[in-house]
């Protein structure tokens, strides 16, 4: 009897699983995360610390499902509750992976990235994804940034690529899919994030504050949603931006409160842009001094 499957190549495996996303602020770990699931979920700006929690994306594909973890930048310039809270998320979420990729920016390679290296797991399987690539004015400095780079850890896997530009990513996709372990999907294949439609409207508001009010950006600020309701395609969204002192608020508004109308604005086309659908948004400011040194309050606002 003739057995058709003799001699046939084994069916490649299906991989699955999680995959943190670390390095020190501003190296483009959101952006990165943005174009690996090709929608955006994490909120991204120029200045430290706009990803403050962790943010889940998924990537599904013939071959493996990656279960991205976008964490907040490794705080070592600030030491409130907030930036402890911000810490905790990054250690906590490279016990719990797979898979780690940290993000350097191409040439630099600094101590607060080095304190990042410290603190990854002994034991973790790490690709270093080199971002950044096309602002490299020199590209001859790439190879032996790439060989200095090998001898601060055991990387798995070194890719140079350009997150903003979409640059290499699909090498990187290509070359940490074997290091996920096998098994089934945790998802279902049209899934992009597990974090719910009031928490991306509470980050899709707090990147527009930190967008247009620039460098007037109060240090203590974050947004609370407080009442989120849908009917049907619309959803009527109360939300209030929380700042540190009376001062604050002021800024935030602006002159004949045209700042924040500004701000909301923006904020509900992204909203629905991403819903799929009409969106009323109402914002206010409200004064909440010290919260970011207050462990109940920064529980209240959704931080762990």
């Amino acid at each position: 009897m003739n057995d058709s499957t003799a001699g046939a190549p084994a069916a490649t495996p299906f991989r699955t699983g999680f995959v943190a996303i670390v390095g020190r602020p501003n190296v483009g770990k959101s952006t990165l995360l943005n174009r690996l699931i090709g929608q955006k979920i994490s909120i991204v700006s120029s200045k430290a610390q706009t990803t403050r929690h962790r943010v889940t994306g998924i990537r599904s594909d013939a071959a493996a499902q990656f279960v991205f973890v976008d964490t907040p930048g490794f705080q070592t310039q600030h030491r409130n509750a907030l930036n402890r809270s911000m810490n905790r998320t990054v250690t906590q979420v490279l016990k719990d992976v797979d898979l780690v990729f940290l993000v350097v920016e191409a040439g630099r390679f600094g101590e607060d990235d080095r304190k990042v290296v410290e603190v990854l797991p002994a034991d973790a399987r790490v690709v270093l994804v080199i971002n950044k690539v096309d602002r490299l004015e020199d590209k001859r400095r790439l190879l032996p940034f790439i060989q200095e780079m090998s001898a601060v850890y055991p990387f798995a896997e070194i890719v140079p690529l350009s997150a903003e530009r979409g640059t290499n990513v699909d090498e990187l996709v290509r070359a940490a899919t074997p290091l996920l372990p096998e098994g089934s999907p945790m998802f279902g294949e049209d899934e992009i994030t597990d974090r719910s439609e009031r928490f991306l409207a509470s980050e899709f508001l707090r990147e527009k504050l930190f967008r247009l009010l620039g460098d007037e950006l109060p240090y203590g600020m974050a947004v609370e949603i407080e009442k989120f309701e849908v009917e049907g395609r619309l959803r009527r969204i109360h939300a209030a931006v929380i700042v540190d002192k009376p001062g604050h608020k002021g800024i935030v508004i602006g002159k004949g409160g045209e700042r924040l109308k500004r701000i909301a604005s923006e904020a509900r086309v992204e909203l629905e842009k991403l819903f799929d659908g009409k969106v009323f948004l109402e914002v206010w400011v409200k004064v909440k001094s010290g919260w970011a040194d207050d462990e109940r309050a920064l529980k209240s606002l959704g931080y762990e």
